[in-house]
C-alpha cells in the first residue's frame, strides 16, 4: 500500500507517575526516527496536556477514548470538542478492552466514532475477535459485525480521517501474536470488505494496522505483508524497544 506507514503507542493506564512519563518521552524525543512513519502515542487523559508540550520529533497525541457528545452530564467522560479544542489530533475508539470491560457495543464505538469524526479528530478504530470466536471459526463475522456498525454511520469522505487497527483480543497482553499470515488473512478480508460496503478507493486508502503483543522481535514479519500498513503497540510502547518498533520499515 502506497499510505504512510502507521505506529502507534497505547499507554493503556501507564505509567503511574510524571516522572516516569518523561523518562519514556525523553527516549522518544533523542531518538532517531523513520521519518517516513506516522508516529501517535496515546498516554492516559491525566498527561495528555502536559505530554503534547513536551513530545517532539513530529510525534503526535492521541486520547484513549471519547464520548459520543459534546458536552453535558456525563461524570467522568471527554467530548471530541474538548479534545479537539486542546489540539488533540487523534483518538483510540472500540479497542477490546473498552468493549469487553466497559461493555461498550459495536453501536456505541460507531456513535463515538461519528462524533470525534464530527468534532475534526482522526480515529484510530480497533476490531478483533476473542479467542472462542477465532476458535469458532467467526473471526470474519466478528470483525465485519464490528465495522458495518461503523460503515451504517459515515459518509464516504470520514473515512480519509480513519485508522483501523485490527486487534485479535487473545493476542492482546497474553503474549500471544497473530501469525504474519493470520495477521494478513484478516487485513485482506477488511480491505476486501471496505471495497464492497463503502469503496474501492476507501479500501486501497484506508491504513488497516495490527495490534496484539507487538514486539520488536515479532514486528519485522508482520511488517512485509502487503495489507499491514502499520500497528498498534502495546506494553511495548512504554519500553526502549518502541524506537525498534518505529523504525522497523527504515531497512
Amino acid at each position: 500500500m502506497p499510505c504512510k506507514f502507521f505506529v502507534g503507542g497505547n499507554f493503556k493506564m501507564n505509567p503511574i507517575s510524571r516522572a516516569q512519563k518523561e523518562i519514556i518521552i525523553n527516549e522518544l524525543n533523542g531518538a532517531d526516527l523513520d521519518p517516513n512513519t506516522e508516529v501517535v502515542i496515546a498516554p492516559p487523559s491525566l498527561y495528555l496536556l502536559p505530554l503534547k508540550e513536551i513530545v517532539k520529533n513530529g510525534i503526535q497525541v492521541a486520547a484513549q477514548n471519547c464520548y459520543c457528545k459534546t458536552s453535558g452530564a456525563y461524570t467522568g467522560e471527554i467530548s471530541p470538542a474538548q479534545l479537539a479544542d486542546a489540539g488533540i489530533p487523534y483518538v483510540i475508539i472500540g479497542h477490546s478492552e473498552r468493549r469487553t470491560l466497559f461493555h461498550e457495543t459495536s453501536e456505541l464505538v460507531a456513535q463515538k466514532t461519528k462524533a470525534a469524526l464530527d468534532g475534526s479528530l482522526s480515529v484510530i478504530l480497533c476490531v478483533g475477535e476473542t479467542l472462542l470466536e477465532r476458535e469458532a471459526g467467526q473471526t470474519t463475522q466478528v470483525v465485519e459485525s464490528q465495522l458495518q456498525a461503523v460503515v451504517t454511520v459515515l459518509n464516504e469522505s470520514d473515512w480519509g480521517r480513519v485508522v483501523i487497527a485490527y486487534e485479535p483480543v487473545w493476542a492482546i497482553g497474553t503474549g500471544k501474536v497473530a501469525t504474519a499470515a493470520q495477521a494478513q488473512e484478516v487485513h485482506a478480508y477488511i480491505r476486501q470488505y471496505l471495497s464492497t460496503a463503502v469503496s474501492p478507493v476507501v479500501s486501497e486508502n484506508t491504513r488497516i494496522i495490527y495490534g496484539g503483543s507487538v514486539t520488536a522481535s515479532n514486528c519485522k514479519e508482520l511488517a512485509t505483508q502487503i495489507d499491514v500498513d502499520g500497528f498498534l503497540v502495546g506494553g511495548a510502547s512504554l519500553k526502549p524497544e518502541f524506537v525498534d518498533i518505529i523504525n522497523v520499515k527504515r531497512n
